[in-house]
């Protein structure tokens, strides 16, 4: 009798928050879904089904192919990139320097901000102005004499995408760098002394044992990078506005449903948003379940 209790109070105290996750997360999903199965275009709603013509349209768009071809660019230079840099600042750290308290927290700073704050502020460092108006880092680069590094950065042709990877690495690096630190610190110091011992250079250390055992860490970093990368909104915004050739499905999004007021495109792109966010967070769910299991 008392277990039964305990069960209904331990159930009466996460039923607000189940009530709640039901209705603003399932429930907008369910919602978003059936508008997306209509052809609702303009202030007043239509709920006319249409079934899947929103998404075979939606696959013939040109805009929405380009906003697909920036993510890719954009995910490959942003997970990469955090990657590479997280690790490194993180072996660096891990050697036990003098003032790693300080260089930790320097590295930590960036993701206390918001991708607002960091679009802002990398704005006026890529400022792509040229000639006698040259700011930000092009302003560096010419008072360095590396004139062969100026360029017009998210203003360049074609691949103005790329640029935009960089406030976004610069911000989500030290991050990483936090996971990858825990995950060096939890390695026992018995393995690097046999291998050592054995006679294997620090090259070999990090490839054949360190690296290896840092696998889980690296797959939840990529999990959690690749979900930001298709997510990306207001870093985009912030730092160049709507622009066509700079396009992302977010704020293609944002622009089909509030600038153009068709509905049932926004949810179309939302749904294909929630696929693809799905693809990064399931298989890692499933991964972590089942280790968590065989423990």
């Amino acid at each position: 009798m008392k277990i039964n209790r305990e069960r209904l109070l331990a159930f009466l105290l996460v039923l607000p928050s189940i009530v709640a996750v039901s209705v603003f997360v399932y429930g907008f999903i369910a919602w978003t879904l059936r508008v997306s199965l209509t052809s609702w275009r303009g202030l007043t709603p239509t709920y006319d089904f249409v079934g899947l013509r929103n998404y075979l349209l939606l696959l013939e768009d040109r805009r929405f192919s380009i906003a697909l071809t920036n993510t890719l660019i954009f995910t490959v230079l942003f997970v990469a990139g955090c990657l590479i840099i997280g690790l490194i600042m993180a072996i660096f750290l891990d050697q036990g320097l003098p003032g790693e308290g300080i260089f930790r927290s320097i590295y930590l700073f960036p993701m206390a901000i918001s991708f607002i704050v960091t679009g802002v502020v990398w704005r006026w460092l890529m400022n792509p102005a040229m000639g006698t108006r040259l700011s930000g880092l092009n302003l560096l680069f010419d008072s360095l004499n590396l004139d062969f590094l100026i360029n017009s950065w998210q203003s360049t042709p074609r691949y103005g995408i790329a640029a935009l990877a960089l406030p976004a690495v610069w911000q989500m690096s030290g991050y990483v760098m936090a996971l990858f630190l825990a995950g060096l610190r939890s390695i026992p110091d018995e393995l690097r002394e046999a291998a050592q011992v054995d006679g294997a250079t620090t090259v070999q250390l990090y490839r054949h044992i360190i690296l290896p055992l840092l696998r889980p860490v690296t797959l939840s970093a990529l999990v959690i990078l690749g979900h930001i990368s298709l997510k990306v909104f207001d870093l985009i915004i912030a730092v160049a506005g709507k622009q066509v050739q700079l396009d992302v499905p977010a704020v293609y999004m944002w622009t089909t449903t509030f600038d153009g007021n068709f509905y049932a495109r926004g949810a179309t792109i939302a749904t294909f948003l929630l696929v693809g966010v799905s693809i990064f967070i399931i298989p890692y769910l499933m991964y972590s379940v089942k280790t968590e299991t065989k423990l």
